[in-house]
């Protein structure tokens, strides 16, 4: 089920009809391991006055402390948002649509040909 975010926002709207590229509202800042929510200055390039402070948006996703995963890495290696994600640009409301339990990651890395060892997404301590 979605969750119900702070403001109205579709996917399906600015990924989609407006085709607003991912990373135009989900920068990825130093050293790349998140991609971070859209500023307010990013929304009021189109609305204008309506958003002038941080939105707390809910996170759909939530990559564990204990797993070290760069966002960067994995977009530098061809992979797509939607790999992950699912098919965004045509949601209204995102939701939980793909595995990314460690055995869902474990999945994809043996499909594509990465590292299934423990110490390449887990740091040993």
């Amino acid at each position: 089920m979605a969750q119900q975010q702070p403001v109205p926002y579709s996917h399906k709207l600015h990924a989609g009809d407006l085709k607003l590229k991912c990373a135009k509202c989900h920068p990825n800042p130093d050293p790349g391991e998140t991609m971070t929510f859209p500023k307010p200055e990013v929304c009021g390039e189109c609305h204008r006055g309506q958003y002038d402070h941080e939105i707390a948006w809910l996170r759909v996703y939530q990559i564990p402390s204990f797993a070290d995963f760069s966002h960067r890495e994995h977009l530098s290696a061809g992979n797509t948002c939607e790999e992950c994600h699912g098919p965004v640009a045509t949601r209204e409301r995102l939701t939980k649509e793909t595995d990314l339990s460690m055995g869902g990651c474990m999945e994809c890395h043996r499909v594509k040909k990465a590292s299934i060892g423990c110490n390449y997404c887990h740091q040993m301590r």
